[in-house]
């Protein structure tokens, strides 16, 4: 198992290098190989890229092969909240806006534990009358700070264990809840999104209770970035034929956009910021 400062040292390594294709070379749970090439395009030396290899490598965060690298980090490996809260911010903000704007007053909905969803709770300003329901304490911390309780939201917790680091309620609570309740939309992050192998989760508890938060509702959407494709995790979540709507951003592969609406999702694309 990978100690605590050996995570944090890698999500300060991803942090300074200061750009998403480079982060998500290395977090992605796909086997291609990270060449030092791919370093030298953002003004790093070849002796501080293969010194940096090296020491990932001694890490087991990846795997050096001739040329290059390759990902070390199992499917079950979920990179650290801090990590993925300003990976792509921009664009998980954009998503969230979107989201937030397909959200009518009035309606019951579901938001589902990640960073992504952080951002549709962020975007709801101004709606009236709404009721949430959450095992995320981040997203349940953000309504209770910035709406009025007692006539902008009706805020629900489905409690549970709440799992460190994450901070999301885990176990049979959660999912007994939303088992027991029908919502109008559920807006669900994911860990992995591949033609092959449906949806998929990093943590088999996180899949349980999105299992159970799917089923509750009458339409289910999801909303990741791009990165979030062709990337198969730890624990099945369920087919794509369970997802009804999906928000990403507009670096989605024409391949995948083709496949995803040919299985009947539609798909909204939003733009990358400047």
């Amino acid at each position: 198992m990978l100690s605590s400062n050996k995570i944090k040292r890698f999500g300060d390594f991803l942090e300074c290098k200061q750009n998403d294709s480079v982060k998500s070379s290395l977090t992605s749970m796909n086997t291609s190989k990270l060449a030092s090439r791919k370093f030298e395009m953002f003004n790093v030396s070849e002796m501080t890229a293969r010194r940096d290899l090296r020491e990932l490598d001694r890490e087991g965060l990846l795997r050096r092969v001739h040329g290059g690298a390759m990902n070390g980090l199992g499917r079950s490996y979920e990179p650290p909240y801090l990590t993925r809260s300003t990976h792509n911010h921009d664009v998980k903000r954009a998503i969230g806006v979107y989201a937030a704007s397909m959200i009518k007053d009035g309606e019951s909905i579901a938001l589902d534990v990640g960073t992504t969803t952080l951002e549709v709770a962020r975007a709801l300003e101004g709606k009236r009358n709404l009721t949430v329901i959450t095992a995320s304490l981040p997203i349940a911390n953000d309504i209770v700070t910035r709406f009025t309780l007692d006539s902008e939201v009706r805020l629900i917790l489905t409690g549970g264990i709440v799992r460190a680091g994450e901070l999301s309620m885990i176990g049979q609570f959660p999912a007994h809840f939303y088992s027991e309740i029908h919502v109008d939309k559920a807006f669900l992050g994911m860990g992995g999104i591949s033609l092959e192998d449906g949806l998929t989760e990093y943590n088999l508890d996180d899949a349980l209770v999105k299992k159970s938060l799917i089923k509750s509702a009458q339409q289910t959407i999801l909303v990741v970035d791009s990165t979030k494709f062709s990337r198969t995790t730890f624990a099945s979540v369920g087919p794509l034929s369970v997802v009804d709507e999906l928000i990403t951003d507009s670096r989605i592969s024409l391949e995948m956009l083709n496949a995803l609406q040919n299985q009947g999702i539609e798909v909204h694309l939003v733009n990358i910021p400047d």
